[in-house]
């Protein structure tokens, strides 16, 4: 997908000459808001809303619309500067941005053949099951073109520890339901542990009638670990439930720009935002299994290999824009990497430890 924001070429002009970087006229604009809300009388209120995997969002609201409107038309300003015209001239800096940088904490990883145990809870079809093996079995491939799935996996190999195979071993199908359709964290780690020894990872999906203890308010899908060392995974099907949170950028987000949704590669919403999730959790599963792995922030909360690059998937991402991506000629299905058979999908963005930025395929 090509990026469809509008370009001033008289705004470029113009403010090229005081902000070196769009990012510096954002900052300014920043500034300024900040400015208004200490000299301005009138009452204003700041309200955070939270969504994932789309980002988070602020929400102003204020008696005087006129100069909200001003506010608004400084931010947005900030977006029409193209970054390849900026001149080497930079009078200020407002705030020094940080480094993002996942710290390792001393923990083990998950090294040699791993071993893929996938738990199928409810009803899926034959044919979104094999999206989601295909995708698994993608990773290890010795396809490595740059848009590949492989070449994705290949940046957790940068993380100092780690070095694994990963291989999809035993399926078990559980269409009767068995622990029922609402289930609690600890129903999870009992699917789980019906197939989980050292050196195997379990996954267990659910499917989009059954309602999981947090899904959809706190989180799209997880992973962990028990006592006994080993680790699961989880992720959920969204796609009745909240695919405005768990299933973005191939719906409408709940909060936010509501910017037109992708066209999902596999031509289903809710197994595609499924496949962003569970390479999210796998990610993190490797390289953060026991809780003290590579992360930045609390233990409890923590940004992980994919997590820190929430809402990220092509160049020139922002909130509420994935970035640029590429799209089927045919079905005009939005995509950054293809797998075994030729299947398309999307990818999240991976932080990279030897660059320390969020990496892309496209």
């Amino acid at each position: 997908m090509r990026s469809t924001i509008g370009e001033s070429f008289i705004i470029r002009k113009v403010l090229s000459k005081t902000f070196r970087t769009w990012n510096d006229l954002l900052l300014f604009s920043i500034a300024t808001i900040e400015l208004f809300l200490h000299t301005h009388s009138s009452p204003i209120q700041l309200f955070t809303l939270s969504a994932s995997p789309s980002p988070h969002y602020f929400t102003f609201s204020m008696t005087s619309t006129y100069h909200f409107s001003i506010f608004v038309s400084l931010l947005l300003l900030s977006f029409l500067l193209n970054p390849t015209s900026a001149t080497p001239r930079k009078l200020f800096s407002l705030v020094q941005e940080q480094p993002l940088i996942l710290k390792y904490h001393n923990g083990p990883l998950l090294k040699g053949n791993i071993t893929l145990n996938l738990v199928w809870y409810g009803n899926f079809s034959p044919i979104q099951r094999s999206i989601l093996v295909d995708f698994l079995q993608s990773l290890n491939s010795h396809t490595t073109t740059p848009h590949s799935v492989s070449s994705w996996w290949q940046t957790i190999q940068k993380y100092k520890g780690v070095s694994c195979t990963l291989a999809v071993g035993n399926q078990i199908l559980d269409e009767d339901y068995s622990l029922g359709k609402s289930l609690r964290s600890s129903d999870i780690i009992s699917l789980a542990s019906r197939s989980n020894q050292r050196s195997e990872i379990t996954v267990v999906f659910t499917s989009a009638d059954v309602a999981v203890e947090g899904f959809c308010m706190s989180r799209c899908g997880t992973h962990g670990s028990t006592q006994s060392k080993w680790a699961y995974a989880w992720v959920g099907n969204s796609e009745t439930q909240c695919p405005g949170q768990c299933a973005w950028p191939f719906h409408q987000p709940m909060y936010g720009p509501q910017t037109p949704p992708l066209v999902s590669p596999n031509g289903d919403v809710g197994i595609d935002g499924m496949l962003i999730n569970l390479a999210t959790v796998l990610a993190g599963t490797v390289t953060n299994p026991f809780d003290n792995g590579y992360f930045q922030g609390s233990a409890s909360a923590p940004l992980e290999a994919v997590t820190a690059c929430t809402g990220i998937f092509g160049t020139g991402a922002y909130p509420g824009y994935p970035g640029e991506v590429l799209a089927d000629g045919t079905t005009g299905a939005s995509y950054n990497a293809v797998g075994v058979d030729g299947r398309k999908y999307l990818l999240p963005a991976m932080w990279d430890p030897q660059t320390s930025t969020c990496k892309t395929l496209v």
